[in-house]
């Protein structure tokens, strides 16, 4: 449940709230330190500091910050969540719905900046209550005079300025929570995190990238993509069509057939990403995705995170995909470790549990008919084959950071479609992805 909090917007306000984000913190693990000393326990430095109320603390100040503070916790919450203490998971869940607001006097002012003390005149109708907030900005609904409705993205003030220190100032609390091992390198993922969360706070980018999708999607009816309003846009402040549509949870409540078409439909604009368009939005978050259950068409929103997709990501899932569709279990591994999905350390020590994971994987994909996910045994069995790879902390790997980006919208609609207890026929999809890309992904 968001609220009206004002963002902290200069340096010294943001280095405060994450110093009262660590002194709580720190305060609460000697608390609980204590507690445990004296009922006899010996309790390590993670056992301490990743508590339920330590990580409700956490939550809390993230959600208050917003920007690449609470961008991080999102990442952390939706890409690590089987790597997270459950209590951490949970709580850091909520920051991919749960974001405050700014209040109306802080919303006037970023406008005022924008537009000038009359900028109310620019609209027939303004709603001052936000349609959503999330970690960089808030949405509001508003009509201009020739009658056309609008959403207006604000960004939060500071935000832009602080994504550099934000995103150090986390990693720290990362390293010191103890749940990354000391000799893995992050640094090239902070680095473009930092690079990606630096173009999403760029708005006319995103007009940008928002005019790129509409023209790839102009012929598909399965898809909406709304017109940014160029003359009422800047680098904070964006204007689109506003376009009518229910969270796309809601589409768990629809018929089997509504829902695979659904699915189907985003799974086949995710091959599109990487093998025909050269360009993908890479958040995965449910948010930014709407449904019209009348049309069944799906609604595409927040194109800050689209991004180039290289010629070497391409080639990683081209010949990933190759190898697990032709069934041969020491291709599929040699292209998982030359593309980064794994690491070579990892491949060398766990060959036979990983080989193991990846027959698995080939049986049970390359059945015929459709894929079911809402078969939960395929995903625990994976995990369980998977369990003593993912202890050894000394052999965890960062994938390249394209790759990762890329992977994360992979995962993420896979999870869509696990909610959605969605059936494809997935084996199909992504042979005909490999089968019809144009001539030139084979050159490169």
């Amino acid at each position: 449940m968001s609220r009206a909090r004002s963002v902290p917007s200069g340096r010294l306000a943001r280095l405060a709230g994450l110093g009262q984000l660590a002194g709580g913190v720190v305060g609460g693990a000697l608390a609980e330190g204590v507690r445990r000393l004296a009922q006899g326990q010996r309790p390590s430095l993670s056992d301490v500091l990743l508590t339920p109320a330590n990580a409700l603390r956490t939550a809390d100040q993230l959600a208050r910050m917003r920007g690449a503070a609470m961008k991080l916790g999102q990442m952390l919450s939706l890409d690590a969540g089987d790597l997270l203490p459950a209590e951490l998971a949970s709580i850091l869940a909520r920051l991919r719905e749960a974001g405050d607001t700014m209040p109306p006097s802080q919303l006037n002012r970023v406008l005022t900046a924008q537009w000038g003390r009359d900028w109310r005149g620019r609209f027939a109708r303004f709603d001052p209550r936000p349609l959503a907030a999330a970690s960089i900005g808030q949405v509001h609904r508003a009509a201009l005079h020739d009658g056309r409705e609008v959403a207006v993205k604000v960004q939060y003030p500071g935000v832009a300025a602080s994504i550099d220190a934000d995103i150090d100032n986390v990693a720290t609390l990362l390293r010191l929570s103890g749940l990354l091992p000391e000799t893995l390198d992050i640094a090239p993922l902070l680095a473009e995190a930092k690079a990606q969360l630096h173009e999403e706070a760029d708005y006319q980018r995103e007009a940008e990238q928002m005019r790129g999708y509409g023209e790839r999607l102009a012929g598909d009816a399965r898809f909406v993509v709304p017109s940014p309003v160029a003359e009422l846009s800047g680098k904070t402040v964006l204007v689109m069509d506003y376009i009518a549509g229910a969270p796309i949870e809601t589409l768990a409540n629809a018929t089997q057939a509504q829902r695979n078409s659904a699915m189907a439909a985003l799974f086949d604009l995710v091959l599109k990403e990487i093998f025909v368009f050269d360009a993908m939005q890479t958040d995965p978050n449910f948010a930014n995705y709407r449904w019209q259950a009348e049309s069944g068409r799906i609604v595409l929103l927040d194109f800050g995170a689209a991004r180039p997709v290289s010629p070497q990501t391409r080639r990683a899932y081209r010949a990933m995909f190759a190898a697990g569709l032709a069934g041969n279990r020491d291709r599929l591994i040699e292209a998982l470790v030359e593309g980064g999905f794994v690491g070579a350390a990892m491949s060398r020590k766990h060959r036979p549990a990983l080989a193991e994971m990846v027959d698995f994987m080939i049986g049970h994909l390359n059945r015929p008919g459709l894929f079911d996910f809402a078969d939960h045994s395929f995903v625990g069995h994976v995990r369980h084959l998977g369990e003593g790879i993912a202890r050894d902390r000394a052999t965890w790997h960062v994938p390249p950071a394209p790759t990762l980006f890329v992977q994360r919208k992979v995962s993420g609609t896979a999870m869509l479609a696990v909610r959605m207890k969605a059936q494809l026929p997935l084996r199909d999809m992504v042979a005909g992805a490999l089968d019809d890309g144009p001539e030139r992904l084979r050159e490169n």
